[in-house]
């Protein structure tokens, strides 16, 4: 299997949504938002910690902020909640222009796709399966997998990744 050398650069992205949460105002910390029982203060930790989240899982740093569920507590902000949220969305991009970060298996959010979930990936990779370009965008060539393997193995070889794979093999 060629490796896919595809990454993305999230810093545009994070930089927006810096400077986004930067402009909101503290009169308005406590308005609603459409996420029920969430207001704008707790949807901007969420986000924070969405970010060292997802930095981690670039960094292949698993445990407490890649394994815990987003609904485990309400999320909150502190004093210098704009100053870590620009600084975990920095991170949050640096780490992912890392080579590695984009080879191999991570986690984050310490929840598992659903079933219908997981459908609907398959589906959508299994279109795409013959395409020609595999391997030249973010999706590698079809790694085989067993037929009756799990979906959610199968799915990811449709991705291009061997859900085989491990850091020790």
């Amino acid at each position: 299997m060629t490796a896919d050398t595809t990454t993305l650069d999230l810093g545009p992205q994070t930089r927006i949504l810096a400077r986004l949460a930067d402009g909101v105002r503290e009169d308005r910390l406590t308005d609603p938002t459409p996420c029920p029982d969430l207001a704008v203060r707790n949807l901007l930790g969420h986000l924070t910690g969405l970010a060292v989240a997802f930095r981690d899982a670039a960094r292949k740093d698993l445990g407490p902020t890649t394994d815990t569920s987003p609904e485990a507590s309400m999320p909150d902000i502190g004093p210098n909640w704009r100053e870590e949220l620009a600084a975990a969305l920095a991170a949050l991009a640096e780490a992912w222009r890392e080579p590695d970060a984009w080879t191999g298996a991570t986690r984050a959010g310490g929840i598992d796709p659903d079933a219908a979930a997981v459908r609907a990936a398959y589906g959508l990779l299994a279109a795409a399966a013959d395409e020609s370009d595999r391997g030249q965008g973010m999706f590698g060539p079809v790694v085989a997998v067993p037929a009756d393997a799990p979906l959610l193995e199968r799915a990811l070889g449709l991705s291009g990744r061997d859900p085989g794979w491990s850091r020790t093999a």
